[in-house]
């Protein structure tokens, strides 16, 4: 071997560790086989690009793909998931704690993911249009299914009774709250940034006649007011950001009741402090941050002084949410590039997948935390 072969073979192993990865350029040049039986193959345009992209990956591999410029043969999904077991004790060196967004920061950035419109997103999320971790009951239920027994889940946790009053922030098309309306008899008043999103939520109130239950309000969370009897938030801490973790303590502090408020958080996190990766931030998820269980404890529950009731961890729901997601996008891959540019579409591709992967291997959680005031009386709901 070369010394050219020889830098490259330092700088994959720098860029991929000890992935089962083999490496090609496009004119069909192996340029890498790896010790043990690859799992794909990675090829790039040319050497120029195969260096730019390695000399960097976490930043220059999601832009390169999506543009073409980089292209996996074979199963997709598995060679990310080589990549982020081959990588996973790599410390993170990065402070969390620099994260914060105001108002019009936080609606712009869900206005740059979630307002993409609906007919983006509901050929692959799914009949209730949740873009959030389901819950499957068996591994042959459907994501349809699994989603609604994610809400029935959510319903039992918070142990709600018909007539009280409940509060979602980060509502998304609104299922969550019209289950909750429907399924339990309870009032909820609703919160989101999303313009598209809230428009949707009141169009299905109205169609299903549940106008006079459910309230949606196009608004931050910092902006929620009166006195509820529980509180929701389905996927929305990742977008608050540590800094403003007071914020929502504060929230929670004086909007649930003081004898019996509780609450659930279910958000995708971290075992340790680490980012999403900087093109996901880029691209598809501006300002996102998952945390620690510690950090959304210490940030958002202690400083009111919640008590913890229930923590659960459903990564592996998500992996299985996020294989359906992914299978359904392929699908309608051909709709969605009618709609938009290809390279949209290759980014969408990737983020899925990169996500699907990051929960097979553990490289992100799927916490549901359950806390109450200290008086609450609770115990985890036995499965229906």
């Amino acid at each position: 071997m070369g010394a050219v072969d020889r830098g490259l073979r330092w700088l994959f192993r720098r860029a991929v560790g000890e992935a089962p990865l083999r490496f090609a350029l496009g004119g069909g040049e192996v340029v890498y086989v790896p010790a043990t039986p690859a799992v794909a193959t990675v090829v790039f345009r040319d050497r120029r690009t195969l260096v730019h992209v390695l000399s960097s990956p976490e930043s220059r591999f999601g832009e390169a793909y999506a543009q073409g410029d980089v292209d996996v043969e074979g199963d997709l999904v598995g060679a990310l998931e080589a990549v982020y077991r081959a990588r996973e004790r790599r410390a993170a060196r990065w402070s969390a704690w620099r994260v914060s967004h105001a108002p019009e920061a936080s609606r712009e950035n869900a206005q740059r993911h979630y307002d993409l419109g609906d007919a983006f997103y509901r050929p692959w999320l799914g009949e209730e249009m949740l873009y959030t971790c389901a819950y499957f009951p068996t591994t042959e239920a459907t994501l349809d299914e699994a989603q609604t027994a994610k809400m029935d889940l959510v319903c039992r946790k918070l142990g709600l009774s018909a007539g009280e009053r409940v509060a979602e922030a980060g509502c998304g098309w609104g299922a969550l709250a019209l289950h909750m309306a429907r399924s339990r008899s309870v009032q909820v008043t609703a919160y989101n940034v999303s313009h598209e999103q809230v428009r949707y939520a009141r169009e299905r109130a109205s169609r299903e006649g549940l106008s006079d239950r459910v309230v949606f309000v196009e608004d931050d969370y910092r902006s929620i007011a009166g006195r509820f009897d529980a509180f929701v938030s389905v996927g929305m801490l990742e977008h608050v950001g540590p800094l403003d973790y007071p914020s929502l303590s504060a929230v929670l502090d004086r909007c649930l009741d003081s004898q019996r408020g509780r609450g659930l958080l279910h958000f995708i996190g971290r075992d340790r402090p680490q980012p999403l990766n900087p093109w996901i931030r880029r691209w598809i998820f501006p300002g996102a941050y998952p945390p620690t269980l510690g950090e959304a404890v210490r940030g958002v529950l202690e400083p009111a002084g919640f008590a913890v009731l229930d923590v659960e961890n459903l990564r592996a729901h998500y992996a299985l949410t996020l294989r359906h997601w992914r299978e359904r996008f392929d699908a309608a891959l051909p709709e969605v590039c009618a709609r938009f540019e290809r390279s949209f579409a290759r980014s969408w591709r990737l983020y899925l997948a990169g996500s699907e992967a990051a929960f097979r291997t553990g490289s992100m959680e799927l916490f549901q935390v359950t806390f109450g005031r200290p008086g609450v009386a609770w115990s985890r709901p036995s499965p229906p």
